[in-house]
């Protein structure tokens, strides 16, 4: 038992850097358990449901591992700025050392996902940006910014890093990393009451 859960997690990661790197439609079942060095009968027994099932896990793992860098930014950051300074670095950081190959690991499901695969994978796109999204509001709630701006700040934060994840491969730079964590900064700051309360510890 203990080794057919690893093979599937070495599957679900294989196919979650795959998906990365080459999009969805790019990244084959055999390139998966290439990666991997899983058996091949460990496709049918592990994900019934095909490809579509083994993206969809990939999508959750990746949402599950950005909560974590989320509260681990938290954890560093002692204010709402500090957090989005945080995590756009270490947003940035990941890029650069992946040598501009590393995307997303949920957009690629949004935008090339077939219609009959859809419904599936559509909810697990949507659970999967909600909970970033929750995760970043909960964070600057506690650190001191209304539940209105801290929502509006943790939409705008995501959509910034989504979107410098595609620009910065285009550039190969890390500019747009630097550029979000400057703009997204300045308006935690502003939206920050004078006296905002440390994070409780």
């Amino acid at each position: 038992m203990a080794k057919r859960s690893d093979a599937k997690q070495r599957m679900v990661q294989a196919a979650r850097q795959l998906i990365r790197e080459r999009g969805y439609h790019a990244t084959a079942i055999s390139d998966v358990l290439e990666r991997s060095g899983a058996p091949r009968g460990s496709v049918y027994f592990h994900f019934p449901g095909g490809k579509p099932q083994l993206a969809v896990e990939a999508a959750e793992a990746h949402a599950h591992e950005q909560v974590q860098y989320i509260d681990r930014a938290a954890e560093q950051a002692d204010t709402a700025a500090g957090l989005v300074e945080v995590y756009l670095d270490l947003a940035r950081e990941g890029m650069v050392n992946s040598d501009y190959t590393r995307g997303c690991g949920i957009a690629p499901l949004v935008t090339e996902a077939a219609q009959q695969e859809a419904a599936g994978v559509g909810d697990t796109s949507r659970r999967g940006f909600s909970a970033m999204t929750d995760r970043l509001a909960f964070h600057f709630v506690d650190f001191g910014l209304d539940g209105a701006s801290a929502r509006q700040l943790a939409d705008a934060v995501l959509a910034g890093v989504e979107g410098a994840l595609v620009t910065a491969r285009a550039q190969r730079s890390p500019a747009p990393f630097d550029a979000v964590r400057a703009i997204m900064a300045g308006y935690a700051r502003a939206a920050a009451p004078t006296s905002a309360p440390r994070r409780r510890r």
